[in-house]
């Protein structure tokens, strides 16, 4: 499996179990933890995963609200609509905001 290919996968099953731990991903694609410190680390430049350190909370996550393959709002859409947000009332506000916070992007980095 090339690099490209197993930092997919990653990304799959972090989506998909929303944790895990190095050592049994390193495990799971036969690879030394070495290399998925180095494919978390690639990936995290493009898509919002992030480690924490610990022995019991320890391992790579991706952030809450984040799904494998669904499009999001640019920032500029997002700042767009949240000016227009501010003109409207009742159940259009409310079909607006619900909007928002469906396509805005997670925040990367787990905060």
């Amino acid at each position: 499996m090339k690099a490209t290919e197993r930092r997919m996968a990653i990304l799959a099953i972090l989506c998909k179990r929303r944790f895990e731990k190095v050592e049994n991903l390193a495990f799971e694609f036969g690879v030394c933890e070495w290399t998925i410190r180095q494919d978390v680390m690639e990936l995290s430049l493009s898509y919002p995963i992030y480690t924490k350190t610990g022995k019991y909370g320890g391992g790579v996550y991706v952030v809450d609200g984040y799904k494998l393959g669904m499009k999001y709002m640019t920032n500029e859409q997002t700042e767009l609509l949240e000016k227009i947000l501010l003109e409207l009332t009742g159940g259009e506000f409310l079909t607006m905001q619900s909007i928002i916070k469906t396509f805005k992007e997670p925040k990367r980095g787990g905060k």
